[in-house]
C-alpha cells in the first residue's frame, strides 16, 4: 500500500513538473511576438526572392502599433508586409451568408483602413452565396478600396459560378500585388480528382490572383512547370500565384508532422483546436516551430519559394488571441 502511495506520488510530481518544464513567460507580449515572425519570415522570404510577397490574413490588430484600431500605424510591420487578408468582413461572421454585426464591421475597418492607407493591398473573403449579398460584397468592398472574394463555399473548394465573369475582369498583365481587381481563394483541392484537373479548372479563369496550397490532395507538391501554368489567365493576361501556409497551427497532414507528436510533445504544442480536427495550436514564438515554418532548406517557406510561388498567403496570424 505505501509503495502504491509512493509510486502515485512519484507520478503526480512528474507530471507537474514536466508541465513547469516550458512555462509561459508571464510578461510575453503575444502580439508583438506575432509581428516578429512575421517580420522575420518575411526578410527571409524576400532575400530568397526579392519580388516574393507576403500577405497575413486576419489579426488586423497588428497592424496598429498598440493593437487598438484607433492608434497609429506599426511601421515595422507593416514594411514587412504587402497584403492584409481579412475573413467576414461583411458576411460570414457568425453564420455563412448572413451579414455581419455592425459592431465587429466597424471594429475591424480601420484597421483594414489603416493599413490600406500605408501602401498594405487589403483583400477581403466574404462567405456568402445569396446572389444580391455577393453583389453587395463586391461593390462595397470595391468602394473601400479593397479587393474581394464572395466564397460560396466555407471549405474555399470550388470555383463560384456566379457572377459568371470575374468581378473587375481585365487582360492586364499582373506584376504587383496592388495590381490585382479580384482574386480566387482556393485552398482546397478535394473536389478535383487529379492534379491535372485542378489546373485545367484553374487555367480557364481569369482572376488576377490565386490564393492555392502548395500540395494536392495526395500530398504531392506542386511543381514549378505547374505553378508557371497558373500564371497565365484564361485571356493570356499573367496574374499571381500565392500559397498559403498556416503559421499559428500546425496540422497533422503537413510533411513535417511526425507520428508520435500529440498535445504537449513536443513541447510546443499547446493544443488541438477543438473546431479543425488535426490543427494544433502552437507556441509560434518558439524557435523549433519557426525553424519548421522558415530559414532552412527543409522549411515550409522554402518549399513555397522553390515551387516558384510569387507570395505567401499566412494563416492563424491572430493565434495570439488564444494565448491572450
Amino acid at each position: 500500500m505505501r509503495k502504491s502511495i509512493f509510486f502515485v506520488f512519484v507520478i503526480f510530481i512528474l507530471i507537474f513538473s514536466c508541465k513547469d518544464e516550458y512555462p509561459i513567460p508571464d510578461n510575453l507580449d503575444f502580439k508583438q511576438e506575432m509581428r516578429n515572425f512575421v517580420q522575420d519570415l518575411s526578410e527571409y522570404s524576400k532575400n530568397l526572392n526579392s519580388g516574393f510577397f507576403v500577405i497575413a490574413q486576419n489579426g488586423q490588430e497588428l497592424i496598429s502599433i498598440d493593437g487598438e484600431n484607433t492608434s497609429s500605424v506599426n511601421e515595422t510591420y507593416v514594411s514587412a508586409i504587402d497584403g492584409q487578408g481579412r475573413e467576414d468582413l461583411l458576411f460570414g461572421y457568425n453564420s455563412d451568408n448572413e451579414a455581419t454585426p455592425t459592431s465587429e464591421r466597424d471594429y475591424i475597418l480601420p484597421f483594414l483602413n489603416l493599413g490600406n492607407d500605408n501602401g498594405v493591398t487589403i483583400l477581403v473573403t466574404d462567405y456568402c452565396s445569396d446572389h444580391v449579398n455577393m453583389d453587395f460584397s463586391y461593390t462595397t468592398n470595391n468602394n473601400y478600396g479593397f479587393i474581394s472574394f464572395a466564397a460560396d463555399q466555407r471549405e474555399l473548394n470550388n470555383i463560384p459560378n456566379y457572377p459568371s465573369a470575374v468581378y473587375g475582369v481585365n487582360s492586364a498583365d499582373i506584376f504587383d500585388l496592388s495590381e490585382c481587381k479580384n482574386f480566387l481563394y482556393l485552398i482546397n483541392p478535394e473536389l478535383y480528382s487529379t492534379k491535372q484537373a485542378f489546373i485545367d479548372a484553374v487555367k480557364q479563369t481569369n482572376y488576377d490572383l490565386i490564393i492555392m496550397d502548395l500540395f494536392f490532395n495526395d500530398g504531392s507538391q506542386f511543381s514549378l512547370s505547374e505553378i508557371q501554368q497558373l500564371q497565365i489567365k484564361q485571356n493570356g493576361g499573367k496574374r499571381l500565384v500565392i500559397s498559403y501556409m498556416s503559421i499559428g497551427e500546425a496540422e497533422d497532414y503537413r510533411y513535417y508532422w511526425q507520428t508520435e507528436w500529440k498535445e504537449g510533445d513536443p513541447f510546443w504544442i499547446e493544443k488541438e483546436n477543438r473546431n479543425w480536427e488535426g490543427n494544433y495550436i502552437v507556441r509560434y514564438w518558439e524557435q523549433e516551430w519557426k525553424k519548421i515554418i522558415f530559414g532552412n532548406d527543409n522549411s515550409y517557406l522554402k518549399k513555397i519559394v522553390d515551387a516558384g510561388f510569387d507570395g505567401v498567403y499566412l494563416d492563424i496570424i491572430d493565434g495570439y488571441e488564444f494565448f491572450e
